[in-house]
């Protein structure tokens, strides 16, 4: 009996763990910094799915163009998650930050995406895109 009452209580502490994570509003924090280190870093990414945090340059018609840095996210909340860029940023860029899923490719824990592409694409709650546009320093 007393395993019993241990491993429901266990059962109902995972379920309320899952419904929480479940439950929490995807998002991306981040603010104005220094790429100069070759790295952009998100303050605070909430994601309801294992996925990437995904840099893409911008400007003002605040459109996400190409990618220029990744990271690997995990369901929940990440705190200080950095990207390492591809390639040049000069102050004053613009960047997008932006959520993306690992649904659709072919491979887990490679990132797969394209612009424009369905494979590790970007989340999209009620058709909206969960992102934070950020300038480089």
């Amino acid at each position: 009996m007393k395993t019993f009452i241990i491993a429901s209580a266990f059962a109902v502490s995972a379920s309320a763990a899952l419904e929480a994570s479940h439950s929490m509003t995807p998002a991306v924090e981040g603010m104005d910094q220094d790429v100069s280190g070759g790295t952009v870093t998100a303050s605070k990414v909430v994601a309801p799915e294992n996925g990437w945090l995904v840099v893409h340059r911008t400007d003002s018609d605040m459109k996400p163009g190409p990618v220029v840095g990744h990271a690997p996210i995990k369901m929940g909340e990440n705190m200080d998650v950095s990207a390492i860029l591809t390639e040049e940023v000069a102050s004053g860029d613009m960047l997008m930050l932006m959520v993306h899923s690992e649904a659709g490719g072919t491979q887990t824990g490679v990132f797969e995406y394209t612009l424009g592409a369905t494979e590790d694409g970007p989340i999209k709650p009620d058709g909206n895109l969960v992102m934070q546009t950020i300038t480089a320093e």
